[in-house]
């Protein structure tokens, strides 16, 4: 069985434009940019160079992608603060920018989602005992990354 070839380029110039349309596709972070310019086989005088200059000509803009991370994550998969910071982390982005980043999250909005994923978790919990239930439904907002003081705000309130 063949493998596909993976992609090895020798020069900046070329490495330089498809990195810039590698940034344009989509917000990357500074790490995700480096990882796929070591994967083409460059080597790190040439990665940095590349790095240097895409954050010159802003394609790569770590506090503009933490933000975009963080709403995106938000408000597309419904994901909570604890497990955004991770995700970040995880990427390598710098505590402040990570701090920035979460407070673009309102305040309403993310009780509103929190609401909204512990009521859709509800619906699918069979289990009567209540405070079996409320313990699943809590470890399941933990698990989405969101506080545990917020979890039983929400838990106490309702009845789900």
């Amino acid at each position: 069985m063949d493998h596909p070839k993976t992609l090895k380029i020798f020069d900046e110039k070329t490495a330089r434009a498809k990195a810039e349309h590698y940034c344009a596709y989509q917000e990357r972070s500074q790490q995700e940019v480096r990882n796929k310019l070591y994967e083409w086989g460059l080597h790190s005088n040439v990665v940095e160079n590349v790095i240097t200059e895409l954050i010159g000509d802003n394609f790569l803009n770590e506090e503009r992608f933490s933000k975009a991370y963080a709403q995106g994550k938000f408000k597309q998969k419904g994901w909570g603060k604890v497990k955004i910071k991770q995700g970040l982390k995880f990427k390598k982005v710098p505590d402040v920018l990570i701090k920035k980043a979460l407070q673009t999250i309102d305040g309403d909005e993310y009780m509103k989602m929190l609401n909204k994923v512990l009521t859709k978790k509800a619906g699918t919990v069979s289990e009567k005992d209540p405070y079996k239930r409320r313990y699943k439904l809590q470890q399941y907002a933990l698990s989405r990354g969101y506080e545990n003081d917020l979890i039983a705000d929400v838990l106490k309130d309702n009845v789900l």
